[in-house]
């Protein structure tokens, strides 16, 4: 593994920033303070910058040579509305905001690899470096695209990154295809007539048309789609009732329905639909039916992502590129590749083992209260963004 010198020379700054910016959580659209402090160090490298595409987002212009081709290279940059268990120095300051997905590290790996690009540009055309916002349900990916990030900036592909708990520092993980699932909510409303529990005939009760209709949705991953075609059904919500000697009027049931093709989403909400409001005509109940698409399915490009192996093979050696397994977890970075070919992939963050004193109890898994970022993964993942620029610039398209 070589990383690179000037990198490694920077590491302990960038980490400063890093833990600066986990003290300083903020929530999808509000990352003012985080885009500041983005900006600030763009600006001190000489990087043009253009602000508020996204709302907060921060997006760096690194030119060099003549060549007119360009690659985006991109960072999430929100926390998640979360209790931080941590009890060490760069904890969080906000009270219910915590930066326990990594973006706080996702930003450092990207700043230090725009740091060199700028200082060597030891390359001819474009980098676009993206500090996107609003990951964590906002769709921040979605609302730069609408803001014209593509149309200001042509860019040939787009490649983005997530640190992953459990794989090991100096590996990394990528797959063609499918990689993180669609995300979708469904939300279905019961109505019915409340009565006396003592006197249930004279009512219609919620109750038992929920528990056909929970029951009857797992009959559409076991018995509607193809065995082969992955879907999750999860019903994670049912609220209903006051008392208990009454029986309610109403209940709402919620949940999540996550898919890796849009043809299996289209026949879960035609097949849940259906169920719904057939079930609750057998009880002589009504419903309202009501399913949102978030996130589509975040699928990377073949020819891109063959090109990102080759590099971080050649970076780390190709024992230590993984396959990766697909995740029904989400990623709005699936928004970009709709739009352009790329691919996205995964940087080992290691056991946990390199949290100090005063780490919550809890496991450094993404999400998590005791989770933190690993500050050895920035050399390597900025050494890998530089190379994977200059790569992509100095071969044949």
């Amino acid at each position: 593994m070589r990383l690179i010198d000037s990198i490694l020379a920077d590491a302990a700054a960038i980490a400063a920033v890093r833990r600066d910016i986990h003290a300083h959580p903020e929530l999808c659209f509000e990352e003012q303070r985080t885009s500041d402090v983005i900006a600030k160090q763009l600006t001190d490298w000489d990087i043009p910058i253009h602000r508020g595409m996204g709302k907060t987002g921060v997006v760096g212009i690194i030119r060099n040579g003549s060549g007119a081709r360009a690659v985006g290279l991109r960072a999430d940059i929100d926390a998640l509305p979360m209790t931080e268990h941590n009890r060490f120095a760069h904890a969080s300051q906000y009270a219910g905001k915590m930066h326990a997905c990594g973006h706080d590290g996702h930003v450092a790996m990207l700043l230090a690899a725009a740091k060199h690009l700028s200082k060597h540009r030891n390359f001819d055309g474009t980098v676009y470096v993206v500090f996107q916002p609003a990951e964590e349900g906002g769709g921040g990916a979605r609302e730069m695209i609408k803001d014209g990030l593509f149309d200001k900036y042509p860019m040939e592909a787009i490649f983005g990154a997530h640190n992953w708990p459990g794989m090991q520092i100096g590996q990394f993980a990528i797959k063609s295809g499918p990689s993180f699932a669609s995300s979708n909510e469904f939300k279905i409303t019961i109505r019915c007539k409340g009565a006396h529990a003592a006197m249930p005939h004279n009512g219609v009760d919620p109750v038992p048309v929920a528990c056909q209709m929970v029951q009857a949705f797992q009959t559409i991953i076991t018995r509607n789609k193809r065995p082969i075609d992955a879907g999750v059904i999860s019903v994670t919500m049912i609220h209903t009732g006051e008392a208990t000697n009454v029986v309610p009027e109403s209940c709402v049931i919620e949940g999540t329905v996550r898919t890796f093709t849009l043809e299996v989403l289209d026949l879960i909400e035609r097949r849940m639909r259906s169920i719904a409001e057939h079930t609750s005509a057998a009880f002589e109940a009504s419903c309202e039916f009501e399913f949102a698409r978030n996130y589509p399915p975040t699928i990377n490009h073949a020819s891109e992502t063959e090109f990102a192996r080759q590099v971080m093979s050649e970076l780390v050696g190709a024992d230590n590129v993984l396959e990766f397994e697909p995740t029904m977890g989400a990623e709005d970075f699936s928004y970009f590749l709709l739009e352009k070919p790329g691919a996205y992939f995964l940087i080992g963050n290691g056991d946990g083992s390199h949290r100090q004193g005063g780490h919550g109890m809890g496991p450094c898994m993404l999400h998590n209260p005791s989770y933190d970022f690993n500050d050895d993964l920035i050399p390597l993942g900025a050494t890998l963004w530089v190379r994977l620029a200059e790569s992509w610039l100095a071969s044949p398209r």
